[in-house]
């Protein structure tokens, strides 16, 4: 099985700032490992999974690893990949719209 060091996006910081500050709570969760999501949500009574990609690298560093892309493959709810904070604010949000965080 092909090992990934826990790394964190250099963005990481500002998106779970940006989370906080519409009423998230925000717990990380990149060093659970085996491809595992970097952030779990907490908007409206409701979870959300999303994993953080650094939007100022090329493409080809933005992709899911082998074992994100299983892991993702293989989940049987929500999970979301966000390249800044803006994204992931939209995530959210938009989830809330949709109806699927009350």
């Amino acid at each position: 099985m092909t090992r990934y060091a826990a790394q964190v996006d250099a963005n990481q910081a500002a998106i779970v700032s940006a989370l906080r500050g519409i009423g998230a709570t925000v717990a990380p969760l990149h060093r659970v490992g085996g491809g595992c999501p970097d952030l779990l949500v907490g908007f409206r009574g409701r979870n959300l999974l999303i994993e953080v990609k650094d939007g100022g690298k090329p493409p080809s560093a933005r992709k899911l690893n082998d074992l994100q892309a299983d892991w993702h493959g293989g989940w049987k709810g929500q999970v979301a990949v966000a390249e800044d904070a803006d994204a992931a604010v939209a995530i959210v949000l938009g989830a809330a719209l949709r109806g699927a965080v009350s």
